[in-house]
Formats: C-alpha cells, structure tokens, sequence
C-alpha cells in the first residue's frame, strides 16, 4: 500500500488540525493504520494507532484527549484530528501501514509538517 500524508500547515497554540493519509494500492481494509512524528533532533515517537477493523488501537499519553485517529475504508484515508494544539507538538507527521496489523509497519507516508506558534 502506497501513503500519501496531507494537511500539515502552521497554526497557534490552541488551534486545531486535520491530517489526512491517502492509501493506494492494495486493499486500504487490510491494513492497521498508525500515525508518528518526529520533532527536530528527536527520535520518531508513536501518536496513535487504528486496527484494520476501525478500532482505535492506542494513543500515546502525550495526545490523549486532543488527537482522534480515524478510517474511512470508503476513501481509503486514515485521519487524525488534532486539538488542542501545542507548540510541543511542532513535528514531522507519518503514517504508516501493517497488513492485518502484524508485525512492524511495513509502509511509511512521505510525512507532512506541523508547526503550532506559541
């Protein structure tokens, strides 16, 4: 499955965002979504995951209660909808991809930045 991530942009603290992750490719249904980031000169951390049925699988404490993921197997897009912004989570944004939820994520988005302004 290919990944293609949109929707980053530059917003203030307290404001909210919309990333999308169009899927490609092979069956989007199958797959386990999850979405990453990485902040300058820091280590690639989780954010949240959802199963290949819809269930939300995990959100990283840092997130919990501001970020909802999402699918809609119909679109093949996963979401993730952020609330709440803080400059803390100025970062890189990834999605990515395991079959049936197996294993490490085997395909990985191009990634799309988000800056929050304090």
């Amino acid at each position: 499955v290919q990944l293609q991530a949109s929707g980053g942009g530059l917003v203030q603290a307290g404001g909210s965002l919309r990333l999308s992750c169009a899927a490609s490719g092979r069956a989007f249904s199958s797959y386990a979504m999850g979405w990453f980031r990485q902040a300058p000169e820091k280590a690639r951390e989780f954010v949240a995951a959802i199963t290949w049925k819809g269930g939300v699988d995990n959100v990283a404490d840092s997130v919990k209660g501001r970020a909802t993921i999402s699918r809609d197997t119909a679109k093949n897009i996963l979401y993730l909808q952020m609330n709440s912004l803080k400059p803390e989570d100025t970062a890189v944004y990834y999605c990515a991809a395991k079959f049936r939820g197996n294993g490490d994520y085997t395909s990985w988005g191009q990634g799309t930045q988000v800056t929050v302004s304090s």
